[in-house]
């Protein structure tokens, strides 16, 4: 059974959580491979609501093995606070492992991100402000402070220490603020260590091990491809590697230990913070299709821009990520819509047009979507269970995509709820053994 990778494929928010919990109840491991609590998980189940943002979507199964690998940077403070509130609504947590060599957000990286953002002024990124950059940046600078410093007091001081001690003129306005205490800082995390070392491991073992048994592993990422900070729209995107080869470096494996990567895409589009977006509708459609959607952040509650699908962004990150499937979310929310648009070319300012995803920002950040267009229609399809069951012109656009993207079209979303979900077959590419995931 394969190794299968689930990645967001636009800018974020496209409805992963939902999908891994699917595949979850058939795979014998979920590993969060990247990101840190910037992202943000919504799952319905039973008219229940859970939001996660840093524990695996597969939590929901008891006796689940749910990692945060190595690449996840980990706010313990917000993951304590989650496994609480998971326990207080009866859920078994003994399967959630982290990875001792996750790193983790201190306090200064917190008050370091809003500084940061705020000197940017009207430039500003629109990060989360969560501490996830400057966590990174430690990361890279070898002054990362990771999870299995938290067990030992001596060692967590000693980097503390030499973590902050370039950062001092940076922290000079908040040199009184108790968050950045020494003393304290080693206290509280300290006691975070202590709640948090009954799931600390070493996580890259467990996959091989799981994979060496041909079982089934999901690789579950954060945020979007086109939030990467290396294929996305820079310096716009999120401090990691959201795209499908993250997945090995984030945990531990192997290139070959991937067989297949399926990307999520919802049935339009939408973008949180700044940056480009060629195809946003700013006008009472795009409002529209928000409040339809419910395009809030999980994480912010920052209202979603919304736009038409744009599948020349889609085709670069089914090629960046190597997308094996495409599962399509939310095509419910177009319902209503006469006249549905697909961006399948771009125009810059001096009527040059691009099929192709352009490289370079200047072009990037003036471009406008061109578009083909299909026609929407009318009938409730929250009830479909099948591809038969959707309305012709529905059933019309999905194949337009795929045909685009020449990939799959593996499940469909129809609703928010766990059951508003199609299978279209395309499932048993796994594998013959995993022929259940195509039940509901």
């Amino acid at each position: 059974m394969p190794g299968l990778v689930i990645v967001g494929s636009q800018w974020g928010d496209e409805g992963k959580g939902k999908v891994v919990d699917l595949i979850a109840e058939q795979a014998d491991a979920v590993i969060r491979f990247q990101g840190g609590n910037n992202a943000g998980h919504t799952i319905v189940r039973d008219g229940e609501v859970f939001k996660f943002h840093l524990v695996p979507s597969g939590i929901l199964y008891p006796g689940k093995v749910c990692a945060i690998g190595n690449g996840v940077v980990v706010d313990p403070q917000v993951l304590t606070e989650e496994l609480d509130a998971l326990r207080r609504r009866g859920l078994d947590i003994g399967g959630l492992k982290v990875s001792a060599n996750a790193h983790l957000i201190m306090p200064y990286h917190l008050l370091l991100d809003h500084a940061g953002e705020a000197k940017l002024g009207e430039q500003k990124i629109g990060t989360t402000r969560r501490g996830i950059g400057p966590c990174y940046a430690d990361k890279a600078a070898r002054l990362g402070i990771r999870v299995q410093d938290l067990l030992d007091e001596k060692i967590l001081k000693q980097k503390i220490t030499a973590a902050m001690e370039p950062k001092r003129l940076s922290l000079r306005p908040f040199a009184k603020d108790p968050m950045i205490d020494l003393h304290a800082m080693t206290e509280q995390y300290r006691t975070f260590g202590a709640r948090l070392e009954p799931h600390i491991a070493d996580t890259a073992p467990i996959a091989w091990r799981l994979l060496e048994q041909d079982r089934l592993v999901v690789f579950e990422g954060a945020q979007g491809a086109m939030l990467d900070i290396d294929h996305g729209t820079y310096p716009f995107v999120t401090s990691s590697n959201p795209v499908a080869g993250a997945a090995c470096v984030g945990a531990g494996v192997g290139p070959t230990d991937i067989d297949h990567v399926w990307g999520i895409a919802k049935a339009y589009a939408t973008r949180v913070g700044a940056g480009p977006f060629p195809t946003e509708l700013e006008d009472e459609l795009g409002d529209q299709i928000r409040a339809a959607g419910g395009e809030f952040g999980t994480t912010t509650g920052r209202a979603r821009r919304t736009g038409w699908l744009d599948l020349v962004a889609l085709r670069y990150a089914t090629r960046v990520n190597g997308l094996t499937g495409l599962v399509v979310t939310k095509l419910d929310v177009l319902t209503g819509i006469e006249e549905l648009k697909v961006a399948t070319r771009y125009t810059a300012p001096d009527e040059a047009s691009f099929e192709e995803f352009p490289y370079h920002q200047s072009v990037l950040h003036k471009a406008r979507g061109e578009y083909d267009s299909l026609p929407g229609w009318d009938e409730d399809i929250t009830g479909a269970r099948a591809l038969e069951d959707l309305p012709t012109n529905a059933r019309a656009y999905l194949d337009y995509i795929s045909d685009y993207l020449a990939i799959p079209i593996v499940m469909v979303g129809v609703g928010p709820g766990r059951e508003e979900i199609i299978w279209t077959g395309a499932a048993e590419l796994l594998s013959p053994a995993a022929a259940d995931l195509t039940s509901p």
